[in-house]
């Protein structure tokens, strides 16, 4: 299979508006799309999603293999909340990468540059 990817919510919401480049959405249709529960909690949380985008949103989830909170990821998250000023969201996402050795997609890297050893892809830099 190649790289694993990790999908950031910013990230799934472009490629399901078809808003995400080219080569990343490649990269998501040939590989398989991986989120965290996180992810799956912010995309199903949005409350101005109409009933056709609550669908869409499921079949995506539904396609995608879904990363949990084990507890590998919790202690990442723990150690990650104590070093680094980053929310707990962003902190579970960043250790669910970590733990699975995954690169994260997403257009936040100012969230994420400052926590040694993860790797990011912004697919929206040249």
């Amino acid at each position: 299979m190649g790289q694993g990817y990790l999908i950031d919510t910013n990230a799934v919401i472009e490629y399901l508006d078809n808003k995400l480049p080219a080569k990343a959405s490649t990269l998501i249709d040939k590989n398989g799309s991986q989120i965290s529960v996180i992810t799956r909690m912010e995309l199903l949380g949005w409350q101005q999603a109409t009933q056709a985008q609550i669908k869409v949103l499921h079949q995506f989830i539904n396609a995608s293999a879904i990363f949990n909170l084990e507890e590998s990821v919790i202690l990442k998250t723990i150690d990650i909340r104590r070093k680094y000023r980053v929310k707990l969201a962003d902190a579970i996402i960043a250790s669910t990468a970590l733990v699975y050795n995954l690169v994260l997609v997403t257009r936040n890297t100012e969230d994420f540059k400052k926590i040694k050893g993860l790797h990011l892809l912004n697919p929206w830099e040249k």
